[in-house]
């Protein structure tokens, strides 16, 4: 029987790149005909993609084949959203030509039958260029379920709108189909709210995502099974869950990051069982002085142990330092209370930088997360059973701890509708240190169905779990059971 051949077309941006290539290498375990080969447009100045691809190379080389495109322009963009940009316009027109030169040349091969595209969240323009040459294509979803009945409602929501069809932040709750509760209007992603350009773009991600022949979402039904049971009316493409699809087994890669990872383990060794609050906000999140403060009054009044990951923003910085390429800058001892670092000795750590979050998660010393609410660090989160604090920063990060609070609960509520870096919206103080007591109680109700949770996020990637039995219909789907 003849090999299949898959073309995957990541982000190599870290939340994207190891969902989807873990992904990957799922599928080539569950069926030995399948081949992968990889599209990226990668930077030469990004170690951890480089080094995160050799390891994908060395560990199955007979399986993945890369294709690089080369990135002539290399911006350090500063946010999420000039990330964002900078994809799509340095990005999608050099994976254009590429798409299109594998569509056109693919019908040749004998050995091997090409079975598809599967493309990132925001390289979905790319399912045109597949369609023009009749190749199907998939999209790789690592935001959740919710999210998506977020686009499917778009695209109802804009047929049936005859008004203005952008949202208002006046506008009443939103009914979205995969959700129990309605959705306010204050954690839907503020780009909804922009007529001019993120509407626009939210409707087209919307109708490529109705146009792929299948969605592969990072989550597993037993989180969402709502969302799931809303899926299957013969409206959209198939859905498959083939979650949690993580990379727990991942190391540092740099000897900065290394050093880092063996002085954070050494403390956190020294800590008890459950006894750590760690506090992690993603690549992109991050504060300014005022509410620094804020935070280190909290944790102190709180009581309780804590490692905080912090990044700071300067509002007299509005371009990357260079002490960080994403626009953060160095702490100074102004930010804090008076007497802080001095009184947090042995009971709490800094970290300005990187932070090994996968491993930090998994230390028996951690007893609970305060997070940005990015779909991969809620993954993390559940599958080492650790109960989760919302503070929300950007995208559709609202989104998640509206459903992790409100729709699932599984979270403490802090914030649902935070706004970075607005200087009106400070979580305060004694905010922090009553969602700190909140989670760290051993008696919470939240603590007991995370942990519930765990084992359920386990089972469902094991042979006869829902996520595996969901890869090998979406694999029966695509090639056929032969």
């Amino acid at each position: 029987m003849k090999n299949v051949e898959l073309i995957f077309v990541p982000q190599t941006s870290k939340g994207h790149l190891i969902p989807i290539l873990e992904f990957a290498k799922r599928l080539v375990d569950h069926n030995n005909r399948i081949l992968i080969t990889i599209v990226l447009v990668k930077s030469p100045f990004d170690s951890f993609a480089n080094a995160y691809i050799e390891s994908i190379k060395a560990s199955k080389p007979d399986r993945f084949k890369f294709i690089n495109v080369p990135l002539i322009v290399d911006h350090h963009r500063q946010s999420f959203e000039d990330h964002v940009v900078d994809l799509m316009e340095t990005h999608l027109p050099l994976l254009k030509n590429v798409v299109t030169d594998i569509s056109s040349s693919k019908s040749s091969l004998n050995s091997t039958t090409f079975t598809g595209f599967v493309f990132d969240l925001l390289f979905v323009p790319l399912v045109d260029v597949a369609h023009e040459f009749n190749i199907p294509s998939y999209i790789f979803l690592t935001a959740n379920a919710g999210f998506l009945s977020l686009l499917f409602h778009l695209t109802t929501r804009h047929g049936e709108t005859r008004d203005i069809p952008e949202f208002k932040r006046s506008n009443p709750d939103e009914l979205i189909s995969g959700f129990i509760n309605p959705v306010p209007s204050s954690v839907l992603p503020s780009d909804l709210f922009d007529k001019d350009n993120g509407y626009p773009a939210y409707m087209m991600i919307a109708q490529k995502f109705k146009a792929a022949k299948g969605i592969m979402v990072n989550t597993f039904e037993e989180l969402e099974p709502y969302a799931f049971s809303n899926f299957s009316n013969g409206r959209n493409p198939p859905v498959y869950s083939v979650g949690p699809v993580l990379d727990i087994n991942c190391r540092p890669h740099t000897e900065s990051n290394l050093a880092q990872h063996k002085k954070v383990m050494k403390w956190l060794d020294e800590q008890p069982q459950s006894s750590v609050i760690f506090l992690c906000f993603g690549s992109f999140g991050r504060f300014l002085a005022p509410q620094v403060k804020e935070i280190a009054l909290g944790l102190e009044q709180s009581g309780y142990r804590f490692l905080w990951s912090l990044c700071v923003q300067s509002l007299s910085t509005p371009q990357p330092s260079q002490n960080d390429a994403l626009g953060g800058v160095r702490y100074n001892e102004d930010m804090f209370p008076e007497g802080f670092t001095e009184r947090i000795q042995g009971k709490g750590m800094m970290i300005y930088g990187w932070a090994p979050q996968v491993e930090i998660l998994a230390h028996e010393a951690i007893g609970a997360f305060v997070s940005h609410c990015g779909w991969n660090s809620i993954l993390e989160s559940l599958w080492f059973g650790v109960p989760m604090v919302t503070w929300p920063m950007y995208a559709e990060q609202k989104m998640n701890a509206f459903k992790m609070v409100k729709e699932l609960g599984l979270a403490v509520e802090l914030r649902l509708d935070y706004e970075q870096l607005n200087i009106d919206n400070v979580v305060t103080a004694n905010e922090i240190e009553k969602a700190v007591k909140q989670v760290m109680d051993d008696r919470s109700e939240v603590r007991k169905k995370v942990r519930e949770m765990a084992k359920m996020a386990r089972k469902a990637i094991v042979n006869g779990g829902s996520s595996f039995l969901s890869i090998q219909k979406l694999i029966d789907d695509m090639i056929g059971k032969n």
